[in-house]
């Protein structure tokens, strides 16, 4: 006897992986219209300066004819460039060096030390997360005076490393609680001392976490505009968002230089950000899959 067995028809079949390739054009859409939105006025800031006023009024998104190279030269010869670029510099480097110096202690002992108090001391410094900047500007203005620290580079790197302490004890935090107990225990048989296994081996081992918060750090002072203003009336301490602010002022009339301004005091932090974006992204990744 013959057993005959029928197949059911068959319908459609979906092609393989097409949920992922949707998936994927869609992600790369919303990328691209999030890179337009943020490339677009860079490259109108970017292009307007080789213009004059007359062009952007009447040639607004085209390209400069004839281009003027005079916007962006004049700046570049001038001191009122220059010298905030050299105090922004300066603050941010100083911060960063701070910030990450006295984190990386507080981290190290939250990370690897026992002690009673030591998750409610630790969530102190997550709060600080939630406490805006611009409500504390005002005491923060009244103690400075007191200190006579205003028209001082420390008036502004202080506060800056105070309010940059929180997140960056909670990123390294996360990288030393990553490294093995036994690497702390072969240390320790080795004849190394708490300080000898921090400053030897871990934070040596956390350089990816160390450099991801310093360039965090230096953005975040490199972008801080109201403690400078507050803190410097002297011009010659300006930083260059201070600069930029008063530039935009004094040359309400000439839009052309101005978007020539805000662009040159974009580039330092451009590159620094391309430079260091492979490990700011990695190093945050890394610390999230760690933690």
């Amino acid at each position: 006897m013959t057993t005959v067995v029928r197949r059911a028809p068959a319908g459609p079949v979906k092609p393989a992986g097409a949920a992922g390739v949707l998936r994927k054009v869609v992600l790369y859409a919303i990328a691209i219209v999030m890179s337009l939105f943020i490339l677009v006025p860079v490259l109108y800031g970017a292009l307007g300066g080789f213009k004059d006023n007359g062009q952007l009024s009447n040639n607004p998104i085209g390209l400069p004819k004839p281009w003027i190279f005079g916007n962006y030269t004049g700046i570049l010869a001038s001191v009122d460039f220059w010298r905030p670029l050299w105090n922004t510099v300066f603050i941010a480097v100083l911060t960063a060096l701070l910030v990450v110096g006295i984190s990386a202690m507080a981290a190290f002992v939250f990370a690897r030390f026992s002690f009673r108090g030591r998750e409610m001391l630790f969530m102190l410094f997550t709060v600080g997360l939630m406490f805006p900047f611009a409500v504390a500007i005002l005491p923060l203005f009244v103690i400075l005076r007191q200190f006579e620290l205003l028209n001082n580079p420390l008036g502004v790197i202080l506060p800056q490393v105070a309010y940059g302490l929180p997140v960056t004890i909670i990123i390294l935090r996360a990288f030393f609680r990553a490294i093995p107990g036994e690497v702390e225990e072969a240390a320790t048989l080795d004849g190394c001392s708490p300080f000898g296994f921090f400053w030897r081996i871990l934070l040596p081992m956390a350089r990816p976490a160390l450099a991801t918060v310093s360039v965090l750090a230096i953005v975040a002072s490199w972008n801080n505009f109201m403690l400078p203003l507050v803190v410097f009336g002297d011009p010659d301490l300006w930083t260059i968002p201070v600069a930029v602010s008063q530039f935009s002022s004094e040359h309400s009339t000439d839009t052309a230089k101005i978007l020539a301004y805000v662009v040159l005091a974009m580039v330092p932090a451009l590159a620094l950000y391309a430079v260091a974006e492979r490990q700011l992204i990695g190093g945050l990744a890394s610390g999230a899959t760690k933690g």
